[in-house]
């Protein structure tokens, strides 16, 4: 029997430590919001991540949507040890037909199928009538069970729909083999009491809800998904569905890691259990960070850089007298090291190592030696390195590892007096091509000659500058969003020098925007 079956015997809080699945589903729902579009490589890493730190279930993506994701879900069912595999599928044969030969590889695989039930979705975005969506969602549930026993069913925008239709078409749902029924709060419309509400209705009031396990799926758009997923829990769900960083489409989805945390720390009045090794959340959180290149607020709970941070007289004098007095858990049990000074341009290859270990990134032996070839030239150039610098650099190398677009070197012209001009040397598909130009201050023109080496159609949304450290001689980390008709990407660079971590960024973008077919004139430069 698979995990989601074997607890669905409790619905309600009858143990000391219920266990609360956690769903996730960056890989899917994370990969929605605009510009966070991850590649094969990086899908595999966060999958393995995810699997490790004790994730039940990990929804891989959408395998009908493309090729790309059919494949991305397909290796990760087969390479995933401990974690339920679960591919998305509309309710249509075609989506659950593509989902699940795409879960085959997995020990333990999950189809998940969705249709919209609320008025407004019924009636403009499915132009059917209740009944034409209850035969839909029974339909499609029954056809997914002809792959797996382990079959999601969610009544799209749930918190707007109708108790009575919902309790009807729920019952249909489990009685056709669902045996897990989510509740998605599709817009993150509903508040905590609302939602607590609702989901207690309809563990009470679906007569067969006993042979289900209920879940959460709430939107941040109010700023309450984390406060609606534990309210869920306390009317009697026991599944979270939940992101690393709550990444997701408009203002994201429930955090893992603050659902993960507000469970462990306040177990006084959430008497649950998830299962998640929590020491993996801050690896977790920036390498889905490095590689959607969207950065953690710095005031984000649990996994921002000041989470942990006190710069208040009193509160650093409270600390350091006793760090309960302003710290409600550890840096430590999510993570977070405390040895931030840690090598210089004496260090060799077997520290280097064993610092990337101690920061939970595992790479192959070529991404090793091109991560401390990068190391090595860094610190010769910065006094004192820490850990947030070799984060960034392999975060960096991570990105670019596998692009075809690269930059061989970069000179600028700049100054008081105009106009700025960059010279640019590209390794592209194996051929160096080099050119200049000016532009409107020297970041234009670095983008400018980019642009003239590699035409392309996108056109620039965001350039983000942050430095990694304190100092003048701190890492910058750049972001750059761009924008073309097969949808928005962002780069990521980060180098002691702001102008070559632009063009980095920029590149980036560009190799990202190929991968997902834009039209980049790169192939003129093929031998």
């Amino acid at each position: 029997m698979n995990t989601a079956a074997s607890n669905a015997t409790n619905n309600g809080q009858t143990g000391p430590k219920d266990h609360i699945i956690i769903f996730d589903t960056t890989l899917r729902d994370g990969e929605q919001c605009p510009g966070a579009s991850m590649t094969f490589e990086e899908k595999l890493q966060i999958a393995t991540i995810l699997d490790e730190m004790g994730v039940d279930v990990i929804e891989a993506g959408f395998p009908i949507a493309s090729d790309g994701d059919f494949e991305s879900v397909r290796e990760i069912a087969g390479r995933v040890k401990r974690s339920v595999v679960c591919g998305l599928a509309r309710a249509n044969p075609a989506d659950i037909d593509r989902a699940g030969e795409a879960i085959k590889p997995a020990a333990r695989g999950r189809i998940h199928t969705f249709i919209g039930t609320s008025p407004l979705h019924r009636q403009f975005q499915l132009q059917l009538d209740k009944e034409q969506v209850f035969e839909r969602a029974v339909a499609s549930v029954k056809r997914a069970r002809n792959y797996t026993d382990d079959v999601e069913w969610s009544p799209m925008d749930a918190t707007r729909t109708e108790h009575d239709y919902l309790v009807r078409i729920i019952e249909a749902a489990i009685d056709a083999g669902a045996t897990t029924i989510n509740i998605p709060d599709t817009v993150g419309y509903a508040t905590p009491e609302e939602y607590y509400e609702l989901v207690r209705t309809l563990i009470e009031r679906v007569p067969n809800s006993d042979k289900a396990i209920f879940s959460t799926h709430c939107h941040d758009d109010l700023g309450l998904a984390v406060a609606n997923s534990l309210a869920g829990v306390r009317a009697g769900a026991r599944q979270i569905e939940c992101t690393i960083n709550g990444l997701g489409e408009r203002a994201g989805n429930a955090a893992l890691e603050e659902v993960v945390m507000a469970i462990r720390t306040r177990a006084d009045i959430l008497p649950y259990d998830t299962g998640i090794d929590a020491t993996h959340l801050m690896r977790a959180s920036k390498l889905v960070s490095t590689v959607t290149s969207f950065p953690v607020q710095y005031n984000k709970a649990i996994v921002g850089r000041n989470a942990f941070a006190h710069e208040s007289g009193i509160h650093q004098d409270g600390v350091l007298k006793n760090a309960q007095t302003y710290e409600i858990m550890t840096p430590e049990s999510v993570g977070v090291s405390k040895n931030a000074l840690v090598m210089g341009k004496h260090s060799g290859r077997h520290a280097f190592r064993e610092k990337l270990k101690e920061l939970g990134f595992n790479l192959g032996e070529n991404a090793v030696e091109d991560a401390f070839k990068r190391f090595k030239d860094l610190a010769d150039r910065k006094k004192d390195v820490y850990d947030e610098d070799i984060e960034a650099l392999v975060g960096d190398e991570i990105l670019t590892g596998h692009d075809r677009i690269k930059l061989v070197s970069l000179s600028i012209a700049a100054g008081t007096t105009g106009p700025q001009t960059a010279a640019i040397t590209l390794d592209i598909g194996g051929v160096e091509r080099e050119a200049k130009g000016e532009g409107n201050g020297p970041v234009d023109a670095v983008f400018n000659v980019i642009k003239a080496l590699v035409p392309h159609d996108a056109t620039l949304e965001l350039y983000q500058v942050h430095a990694v450290t304190g100092g003048t001689d701190a890492q910058a980390e750049v972001s750059v969003r761009l924008k073309s008709p097969t949808g928005v990407v962002t780069g990521r660079g980060a180098e002691p020098d702001t102008l070559v971590a632009s063009a980095r960024a920029y590149l980036s973008a560009l190799n990202r925007l190929e991968a997902r077919g834009a039209r980049i004139q790169v192939h003129a430069f093929t031998p």
